[in-house]
């Protein structure tokens, strides 16, 4: 059964490592389908499978509740690339979290954009990385990026894809070991 398990997860890292060489090859190309796409929604969906795939409870990967002024966040775009985003903002955060996984997110309507937030209290980042991460197979370099897998290719998707979708994706941090913020901010479309 041991054996099966780590099986199951090599090929769900190797399926998600294809998936991202794939989804870089397309960056820059626009996606025909568009749709309206509730991203609370969506984060919701990306949490639950995130915790599946890496065996969390909700207190260590949890959706932060909408408060009473708070309005859905709804955009136009591709549902399986913002997906894709979404994952892979929800990745980083568990991974560079260490031993104490502690990732919330934050889906809501925040004046004029549809806003999905990923806080983690990892590894944080140190001053001038906040850019340079969403390049295309950049890691951050340090001992911690040698001991955990990665392409370079999650921040890269990410960037596109917000900016495929007109909107922006960056990252702030107060300092190394203190904890990294990932916003997606997409036009928000208005209920009518």
């Amino acid at each position: 059964r041991e054996f099966y398990d780590v099986m199951l997860d090599d090929t769900d890292r190797l399926m998600q490592t294809i998936e991202q060489v794939l989804r870089t090859g397309q960056a820059g190309r626009e996606s025909g389908h568009r749709e309206r796409v509730d991203l609370r929604a969506l984060a919701d969906e990306c949490a639950a499978l995130t915790r599946t795939r890496r065996h969390l409870t909700e207190a260590q990967l949890r959706l932060l509740p909408l408060g009473p002024d708070d309005a859905l966040p709804e955009a136009m775009g591709d549902p399986a690339e913002l997906r894709g985003a979404i994952l892979n903002l929800l990745d980083n955060a568990v991974k560079y979290s260490g031993d104490a996984v502690h990732v919330q997110v934050y889906a809501a309507l925040v004046g004029d954009w549809a806003v999905v937030r990923v806080t983690d209290q990892g590894a944080g980042l140190a001053p001038g990385e906040s850019e340079r991460i969403f390049k295309r197979f950049y890691r951050v370099p340090g001992s911690l990026t040698q001991r955990i897998k990665g392409t370079g290719l999650g921040l890269f998707i990410v960037h596109s894809t917000a900016k495929h979708h007109g909107g922006r994706a960056y990252a702030e941090s107060a300092g190394i070991g203190r904890g990294t913020t990932f916003t997606l901010e997409l036009p928000a479309v208005r209920a009518v």
